[in-house]
């Protein structure tokens, strides 16, 4: 017997979500080699923080880098929502 399956896929638009950790990190002088070294985090994470290419955040790096920056969630994560 043959199934046909009418799937329609429905993209939606739920904003985004931006980090501001470059901007942070260049007012304070801090490279991506120190932010790793500080905060006990490979490179390869601290240049995607760095440069904003993140697509899962581990709440235990998250709250290293705070530390090493010393500022809040709300000074390194953005919510921008979705235009209507």
């Amino acid at each position: 017997m043959e199934h046909v399956y009418d799937t329609v896929i429905e993209e939606k638009d739920y904003g985004r979500v931006l980090l501001n950790v470059k901007e942070i990190m260049d007012k304070k002088g801090i490279n991506r080699n120190m932010l790793a070294r500080l905060a006990g985090i490979r490179f390869e994470v601290a240049n995607r923080l760095y440069t904003g290419n993140v697509y899962r955040l581990d709440l235990d790096v998250l709250a290293r880098v705070l530390h090493v920056l010393q500022c809040s969630v709300e000074d390194i994560i953005q919510y921008e929502p979705a235009n209507k």
